[in-house]
């Protein structure tokens, strides 16, 4: 046997590399990829612009969101969302003579997550002198808090933007 047959050289070429190169298309026929760049003939993927269809296409059918009837209406864009704490738990937490704030029932665990404001209401007794302070009082709250002689103090809400819709008329001279 001689040498030549037990060497052989290593294979060499574009196809053998160890990091593929990257595909050049649209450089005339020469390339492989001339003419129509890999693309096909015509389609929807055939032309630059072309967006792949979202989750909800259903190939041309009617999309359910437009088959399905639209009924009712929705206040979920301006209500506001108020957190509600009783006035049992505001005496199981607090002692006697405390301020009660939105910040200090957030530090106490009894208000979470976000909120407008809070709601006190009337369940449960109170056996300290409380100073509550808050969006909105039950009336049997309001009375439970102010007998053990503490007091209620309701935060005003803000004010409503004032909207001129009519043009100030122009004075004729």
């Amino acid at each position: 046997m001689d040498l030549q047959t037990l060497y052989t050289p290593p294979a060499q070429g574009p196809h053998l590399q160890k990091r593929k190169q990257k595909k050049r298309v649209g450089r005339g026929i020469g390339s492989g990829h001339g003419k129509t760049a890999t693309r096909g003939h015509k389609g929807q993927w055939a032309s630059a612009g072309a967006k792949k269809p979202i989750f909800t296409f259903e190939g041309g059918q009617m999309p359910l969101f437009r088959r399905m009837p639209k009924r009712g209406f929705s206040h979920a864009t301006w209500d506001k969302f108020f957190l509600v704490v009783n006035v049992g738990d505001l005496d199981a937490h607090f002692n006697d003579g405390d301020v009660i704030d939105l910040a200090a029932m957030r530090k106490a665990g009894l208000a979470k997550g976000p909120c407008d404001g809070v709601r006190i209401l009337g369940q449960g007794d109170v056996t300290k002198k409380l100073t509550v302070k808050a969006d909105h009082f039950s009336k049997s709250a309001a009375e439970k808090i102010t007998a053990k002689g503490g007091t209620t103090e309701l935060i005003p809400p803000p004010k409503k933007p004032v909207r001129n819709k009519m043009k100030p008329r122009k004075e004729k001279s």
